[in-house]
């Protein structure tokens, strides 16, 4: 069994972005220190989305950077296309959105399962756009067949998710697996995939990983994921990031640090003091924005790290 290391990165002393990212890669357990720096991650797009409609032609919309300090040499947002796909039909019909970088693309396919607002959810599609911006090429699928959670339905969560069926989801993910296989790596065109997960999708990360077994995964990141399965982890072969806060009531720390132990094999816990559920993809306060902005360059560099060519 691996043993596991903890690092504290006081961010009052580490004052590059490449500092972080040394930092990040000593250890197996990273606990990002407070205060922050916001210089290295301000970067946002601009996210112009309409619905999409079955079978629409692509679409391409521009991504622009806002507040980024001058002198910093960040990678450009270049124009994507997004397009919603769908395969098979009536009951059998399921749905995903892709979005994939025109210039600069990378080549490389990942696949990002929501938490339990669904695919079409801004806050979802918005990360998925900033993915894209830098070269990748990303589906997000629609796990609940057009019935994802709003907090409007008058029935209390639990139930909603009592009435989700697993198997068929299960199913789901693994159609669209084999599409990304046959689109990205049966072209030759990408080596692995990557997989990354948010919340409910965050804990199907461990689950995909471990029926994957290292055939068409070459790494995943899961964003304080929820109802995972421990005992999936030995059969895990990809590396994972775990990234969530040490006040997540839904993704407790001392589970993630269990299961990143039986995974071992390079994978990596990330630890945010103070932050809750969902602040990486959907920050409610502006101390939950400089998290994200340094989440999303955490994630950026795995994936580099992991998947690039």
């Amino acid at each position: 069994m691996t043993t596991c290391s903890t690092l504290k990165v006081d961010m009052q002393y580490v004052m590059e972005e490449e500092d972080v990212e040394e930092a990040v890669s000593n250890a197996l357990i990273v606990i990002v220190g407070e205060p922050i720096l916001t210089t290295c991650f301000q970067k946002k797009c601009n996210l112009n989305l309409q619905k999409p409609v079955q079978d629409a032609a692509d679409s391409k919309i521009s991504c622009s950077l806002l507040n980024v300090e001058d002198g910093i040499n960040d990678e450009a947002c270049e124009l994507v296309s997004g397009v919603e796909l769908s395969l098979g039909e009536d009951d059998d019909n399921i749905r995903a959105y892709l979005f994939k970088a025109v210039k600069n693309n990378n080549g490389t396919g990942l696949l990002l399962l929501s938490d339990i607002f669904g695919f079409e959810d801004s806050f979802t599609r918005d990360f998925a756009y900033r993915v894209a911006c830098i070269g990748y090429n990303i589906l997000v699928p629609d796990l609940f067949r057009g019935n994802p959670w709003t907090k409007e339905q008058p029935n209390v969560l639990e139930e909603w998710i009592a009435r989700q069926n697993p198997e068929k989801i299960t199913k789901d993910i693994s159609r669209w697996t084999k599409w990304l296989v046959d689109e990205f790596m049966a072209a030759g065109i990408s080596k692995k995939l990557g997989i990354i997960g948010f919340c409910f999708g965050g804990g199907q990360v461990l689950k995909v990983l471990a029926q994957d077994q290292g055939s068409c995964f070459g790494t995943g990141i899961s964003f304080y994921g929820t109802r995972m399965d421990p005992f999936a982890a030995s059969s895990i072969k990809a590396p994972v990031l775990f990234i969530l806060g040490d006040n997540d009531p839904l993704c407790e720390v001392s589970q993630i640090e269990n299961i990143q132990n039986k995974i071992g094999k390079g994978s990596k816990v990330v630890l945010f003091p103070g932050r809750g559920h969902g602040f990486a993809h959907r920050p409610g306060s502006p101390e939950e924005d400089v998290d994200a902005e340094q989440a999303y360059v955490i994630m950026r560099d795995w994936l580099y790290d992991h998947l690039a060519v």
